[in-house]
């Protein structure tokens, strides 16, 4: 597959998407003074070069009563067990993100949960995997950066 070139209109668009993925193609196009078309055709062709590959709802988790954040590297018996023990990792709702890792754990997950007392279940449960040896977790303090943006312009620039 060609690789697909963004001109400086799609980084505006994107630029715009990534704040707020639900800002109208109308909004967009007024802002950057094209047409609604325009947006909707650049878009569409971004979409079918795999760039974009869907839109995100993002929650505000503490409002949810989901505030507490840990990090859980989890150790493997065997690194064969990777797939099986992820399986089992997916079961648990409260395991929001998982990654098979090189060095010293074999997968890092991100929890959250509602207090101390509830991560502390479910890190029981990630213990309670058949393959897992053990686990050694992370509490976040707080969340510092979180900005796609950054990364994004650097890649604009790059391009």
């Amino acid at each position: 597959m060609a690789k697909f070139k963004l001109d400086d209109v799609d980084h505006q668009i994107l630029d715009i998407l990534i704040q707020n993925t639900r800002v109208p193609f109308t909004d967009i196009a007024k802002k950057l003074l094209i047409s609604a078309g325009t947006v909707h055709v650049r878009v569409k062709k971004m979409e079918e070069a795999g760039i974009i590959t869907g839109s995100s709802l993002t929650l505000d988790y503490t409002k949810l009563g989901y505030s507490f954040i840990a990090y859980v590297g989890v150790f493997l018996h065997n690194t064969s067990q990777t797939q099986f023990v992820l399986e089992r990792i997916q079961e648990i709702p409260y395991v929001t993100v998982a990654h098979i890792t090189t060095g010293k754990f074999n997968i890092f997950c991100k929890i959250r949960a509602r207090d101390t007392l509830h991560a502390k279940e479910v890190i029981f449960q990630l213990d309670d995997i058949d393959g897992v040896m053990r686990t050694e977790t992370m509490i976040s303090l707080e969340e510092s950066i979180n900005d796609k943006k950054r990364l994004m312009h650097t890649i604009f620039n790059e391009l």
